[in-house]
């Protein structure tokens, strides 16, 4: 998608601090952060959000879990938590329209569920 922000960055467009990258997906910080270690993962193609998820694409979510094991491990937050989120749609607080998951942690988060 041409005015994808998240695209943009996967593409090498627009800089960003990585931490992780494949050939599926890429991981960097956040330029706004919610807590010390704040990743965003993001498939590098776009979809929107998870209900573009089908057979042929659901895997991506292990692999996507995967990396933010092993990141939280690199990050040190591993051992006493982390939060994994991804948003979908406006009311569920999604703002990037492609799909992304937050990496948060190195620091007590609150509940809010």
């Amino acid at each position: 998608m041409q005015d994808c922000i998240f695209c943009k960055i996967a593409k090498k467009e627009i800089p960003s601090q990585v931490v992780y990258e494949d050939e599926r997906i890429l991981a960097f910080r956040d330029i706004s952060p919610l807590a010390p270690v704040h990743v965003l993962i993001i498939p590098k193609e776009h979809l929107i959000n998870v209900l573009d998820l089908n057979e042929k694409n659901v895997d991506l979510i292990g692999h996507i879990h995967l990396v933010a094991n092993k990141l939280a491990r690199e990050a040190g937050i591993a051992e006493k938590g982390f939060r994994i989120v991804t948003n979908c749609n406006e009311e569920g607080g999604q703002i990037v329209f492609h799909m992304h998951y937050h990496l948060i942690g190195g620091e007590e988060l609150k509940n809010f569920a």
